[in-house]
């Protein structure tokens, strides 16, 4: 993280050592598809490994909500990268990176899902576990764990599998 300070002072909010000694880096939200693209194309972090976020509504500085976590990994350098982008409850949107490393496009659909937060500039940004009538992102804090989710009616599931030995005739 040294080397992305260096190049883009401005999108660096903070650094800081976690309890193991593990290296973060806080971004702004406005410079990460620059400094993913830096991280992958300039210092070889071709690994995209995941995204998730963290609702810190009940921690006692919660402002901002969410935190967007993303980890990469250098097969070259066998090094990790873990940084992370706050993002406020009024406006939960982060640019999409799907343009810098294809392996994020699950991984955001998935934040979307569970947490709404929503990526400007997804080729595809829709549930990916839930169905589309689902109402609320579950892993927020405050989602209602008792409210009942609309009855839809059951959808026609094509059979694309027949095991070895069936011949599909009944």
């Amino acid at each position: 993280m040294d080397r992305v300070t260096a190049q883009f002072p401005e999108a660096v909010a903070e650094r800081y050592l976690d309890r193991t000694g593990g290296a973060w880096a806080v971004i702004h939200a406005e410079h990460l598809p620059k400094v993913a693209a830096f991280l992958k194309n300039e210092l070889d972090f071709k690994l995209f490994t995941s995204i998730d976020a963290v609702d810190r509504l009940h921690l006692a500085e919660n402002d901002p909500r969410f935190e967007v976590v993303y980890f990469v990994y250098s097969l070259s350098r066998h090094e990790h990268v873990r940084f992370k982008v706050r993002v406020s409850e009024a406006r939960p949107e982060l640019p999409s990176i799907v343009s810098v490393f294809r392996g994020a496009d699950w991984w955001e659909r998935f934040v979307w899902d569970f947490y709404g937060i929503r990526f400007s500039g997804h080729p595809d940004l829709r549930r990916v576990l839930l169905y589309e009538e689902f109402q609320g992102h579950p892993l927020r804090k405050d989602y209602a764990l008792r409210d009942r989710q609309p009855l839809i009616p059951e959808r026609p599931i094509k059979d694309i599998f027949r095991g070895p030995g069936t011949s599909g005739v009944s």
